[in-house]
């Protein structure tokens, strides 16, 4: 059998069981055992366990576990609500402040928990009803949170950068590092179009009260003393010094990614015993059931993602297929574009972790080939498929919106998202264009590769 035709029945296969609603994990574990049975020495189904726990047997993927812990003791806490009300009574005279606060807080929080779909969670249950309170219209309140939530994936540490370390064999640091920039650009961003949307929906409200009288809580304005700024202060801090802490132990060379996890998980249980008091067995319940479910889950896809990219790779799948994405003689950047492509419709379907360990094999090579940095297009891969947790149909943060806002329409919060989606495009464009977004900051501080 030709490997074109054995790569067209593994893709086919895939897709098949995929969409029978199978869970992802199980899905491609059981493409993979089956292709090992049929087209495989039978003592390779021997090894499947071995060869399961020899992929995962890395220092590296320790650390993911132990960056959840840390997320969950952060995310399961009142410290998202925390963040957003600080950041938001500093920045209320700010045009479009309010959303602007919703932004920071995302980042800030993405860049303590390292998951999207908490910090979705964790400032969208404070901030999307504060928003739609003070006139704010429910898809631009809902776009903004589920947009902000995609930095988890992008600020360090981001979860799905550890495993396209993994995947890729590049450093880890360099890659955290690398995702700073580009962070602080969707930042930026986001913040500008909140700016531009606000003042928009402000003209709106001011047009209609002199046309009608209709009153908006666009109109009211707000004060508050400096006393409560400040009051607002002493609950944050821990956190961002916690932050700090994490970031000058890994990037200053004191720990290893796995020993900075650690370090960072036990800090946020001591801060939360502290700051609020959750420290009984029933109060750490939650946070540690979360943990363990999440880390299965997600250990259980990176298992059998290794697993189903080793026989790709055993059945010349995946080289045949980078051997022909080479011979096609693409020029340097429409190969970019194609391969970025891929992973906006990939986007459509799986979630990140499945994306990077399926396409890893395939797409490295020619990109290696062609000339490009893998640590800078890891994360151009990151923020196209931050596009993906956006983006129907199966926008992962789209979901947790509707979880926390059940009131606002699915049709809302997709048109609220759009723009977001196009300042991502925008900011993929940006770092084509101007690669040292990017590159800069890893060179500089750990030289030049």
């Amino acid at each position: 059998m030709s490997e074109l035709t054995m790569g067209l029945m593994y893709g086919a296969a895939t897709l098949v069981v995929m969409f029978s609603g199978m869970p992802i994990a199980f899905a491609l574990g059981v493409v993979a055992v089956s292709f090992m049975y049929f087209f495989m020495p039978s003592s390779s189904l021997d090894t499947v366990t071995q060869n399961v726990y020899e992929e995962m047997a890395s220092i590296t993927l320790l650390s993911i576990p132990l960056f959840i812990l840390k997320g969950a003791a952060i995310g399961k806490s009142p410290a998202g609500k925390d963040l957003y009300s600080a950041i938001h009574t500093w920045m209320h005279k700010v045009p479009g402040g309010l959303g602007i606060a919703n932004v920071f807080a995302c980042a800030l929080f993405a860049a303590m928990a390292g998951s999207s779909p908490a910090t979705c969670s964790a400032i969208g249950s404070a901030g999307i009803p504060e928003m739609r309170r003070r006139g704010y219209s429910p898809g631009f309140a809902a776009g903004i949170i589920a947009a902000g939530g995609t930095l988890g994936i992008l600020l360090p540490p981001s979860i799905t950068m550890i495993l396209y370390a993994v995947a890729a064999e590049q450093s880890l640091g360099r890659l955290f590092l690398a995702g700073i920039g580009p962070g602080v650009l969707l930042v930026g961003l986001f913040s500008g179009y909140a700016v531009y949307r606000a003042r928009k929906e402000y003209r709106m409200a001011h047009a209609a009260f002199l046309n009608d009288g209709t009153t908006s809580a666009y109109l009211e304005v707000e004060h508050f003393t400096l006393a409560q700024k400040v009051e607002m202060l002493p609950r944050v801090l821990p956190f961002i010094v916690l932050l700090l802490g994490v970031m000058i132990a890994l990037y200053g060379g004191y720990a290893t990614p796995s020993e900075t996890a650690g370090l960072g998980a036990l800090l946020a249980l001591v801060l939360i015993a502290i700051v609020y008091g959750i420290w009984k067995p029933r109060d750490l319940t939650p946070i540690l059931s979360s943990t363990i479910k999440e880390s299965s889950m997600l250990l259980l896809i990176i298992g059998m993602s290794l697993l189903y990219s080793y026989v790709m790779s055993y059945l010349h799948i995946s080289q045949s297929a980078a051997q022909w994405v080479v011979a096609m003689a693409l020029s340097k950047w429409v190969l970019l574009a194609v391969i970025l492509l891929m992973v906006v419709v990939f986007g459509f379907f799986l979630p990140p972790v499945s994306i990077i360990l399926m396409t890893a094999p395939i797409i490295l090579p020619p990109l290696k080939a062609a000339g490009f940095d893998l640590i800078w297009f890891g994360v151009v891969m990151t923020v196209v498929m931050e596009m993906g947790l956006i983006h129907p149909p199966v926008g992962l943060n789209i979901f947790v919106i509707k979880n926390i806002a059940p009131d606002i329409p699915l049709k809302d919060v997709i048109w609220g998202v759009m723009p977001f989606v196009g300042l991502m495009f925008v900011a993929v464009i940006l770092l084509c264009i101007f690669p040292g977004i990017a590159t800069s900051l890893p060179e500089m501080l750990m030289g030049a590769k």
